[in-house]
């Protein structure tokens, strides 16, 4: 799998974009039950569940891609040694302490 940036952003602003349509359908669907009559108060709520579990499924499945991106970079940090780093960031504390050790001088 090759990562790409671009490409990753591009499709989580247009979730995030459909995302935005359908928060703004659902303000719009709240402004409309104030002053629609009791027989369309049904159907508009109907369509408000729906765009929430749309809305939903999208979330879930932003979460599950994040989960699985998560699983795969520990996977891959897994497999790093870090012992020369760690050996390298050890030589350079000791480097910095003054030469009395720690407190002195």
């Amino acid at each position: 799998m090759m990562y790409s940036r671009e490409l990753m952003d591009d499709g989580r602003e247009m979730d995030a974009g459909r995302l935005e349509e359908r928060l703004s359908e659902l303000e719009k669907l709240a402004e409309d039950l104030e002053g629609v009559p009791d027989s369309e108060v049904v159907g508009i709520l109907d369509r408000a569940v729906a765009l929430l579990a749309e809305v939903n499924a999208r979330i879930e499945a932003g979460l599950s891609e994040a989960e699985g991106e998560a699983r795969e970079l520990g996977d891959l940090l897994e497999k790093i040694d870090f012992g020369p780093f760690d050996a390298a960031l050890e030589d350079l504390e000791d480097l910095e302490q003054p030469s009395g050790g720690p407190g002195g001088g």
